[in-house]
């Protein structure tokens, strides 16, 4: 009798499991979509701190008027998948999913990056499986002789599409442009250094890998941090920037208020295997008369064809 080796009984496991997260989708209705829709969003806040208030400052949520214009764009977008930036604690983000739920859109699986920062944290809801959670929350470098550590944390999963689809995802919010006792240009680029090492070592150990890196990098295209993200043009793990805009051609996806200043510093970058699946026709930088009602950022929005 001829006995099945270890590493054909754990690919069967694994391709069961595919299977069994398969009909899970079509009982739910969410099998082999042709297409599959990301967004990128910071939130601004959704967190309990310091507002202006009446003439007073004093501890309080995110306004609700605020908060029911992000819903609503959310769901105008109806993204199948959606990372998002500036979430508060445990409670801030029940309170998100919750509303998230009640207005009808559909998330069943979430991931949730409590970072050094004990305020801002990544955060992600999807529609569908994610089966294989691998977030960072410790990495750390050395700045100026100083131990510093990766405030927000980056966020990293893999997403079941359908049985021959996965995609996996990393989530990013590199340091702001708020001054720091160490130069914030200089964090944000030891930041991302880092978020480079783990794509390559992504991409060095399973070259075949469907991956988006997204999120807020407070830095513009051409500034080192974010060449570096990208890689070398002529290098097979070059990550592509999907060049958004909304349907006037704006491409900047927030104002800062305190700089009176419109920047793009919200990105998507894909491999090239993924590039090939973009459909740039259904993508775009979200734009509406009262989009900061809700965020000083703006949503970006990308679609990928995945028929199976």
């Amino acid at each position: 009798m001829i006995r099945p080796s270890s590493t054909f009984l754990k690919n069967r496991k694994q391709s069961i499991g595919v299977l069994c997260l398969y009909l899970a989708g079509i009982i739910t209705g969410l099998a082999s979509p042709n297409t599959i829709v990301v967004a990128s969003y910071n939130v601004e806040n959704y967190l309990r701190m310091e507002r202006h208030i009446d003439g007073k400052t004093e501890l309080a949520p995110k306004p609700e008027k605020e908060i029911q214009a992000l819903i609503r764009i959310i769901k105008e977008i109806n993204p199948d998948i959606l990372g998002v930036c500036e979430i508060g604690g445990p409670d801030d983000f029940e309170d998100f999913k919750n509303r998230l739920k009640q207005t009808g859109l559909g998330y069943a699986h979430f991931e949730y990056v409590a970072g050094p920062d004990q305020e801002r944290h990544l955060a992600l809801a999807s529609r569908y499986p994610i089966v294989s959670h691998q977030s960072i929350t410790d990495a750390s470098y050395v700045a100026n002789g100083i131990r510093e550590k990766v405030r927000r944390g980056f966020l990293d999963v893999t997403i079941q599409i359908n049985p021959t689809f996965e995609l996996r995802l990393l989530g990013v919010h590199l340091k702001s442009k708020l001054a720091a006792p160490i130069d914030e240009a200089l964090l944000r680029r030891n930041e991302a250094h880092l978020l480079r090492q783990h794509v390559e070592k992504i991409l060095t150990s399973t070259p075949s890998t469907e991956l988006m890196v997204y999120g807020d990098f407070n830095d513009s295209k051409n500034e080192p941090a974010l060449q570096e993200i990208m890689g070398p043009r002529a290098s097979p793990d070059h990550l592509f920037d999907l060049w958004l805009s909304d349907q006037v051609g704006d491409r900047w996806t927030h104002y800062w208020k305190f700089a009176d200043s419109y920047e793009r510093i919200d990105f998507i970058f894909v491999t090239g295997k993924l590039l090939s699946k973009w459909d740039r026709s259904k993508s775009y930088i979200y734009r509406s008369n009262d989009w900061n009602e809700a965020s000083d950022h703006r949503p970006i929005v990308a679609t990928f064809k995945v028929s199976p």
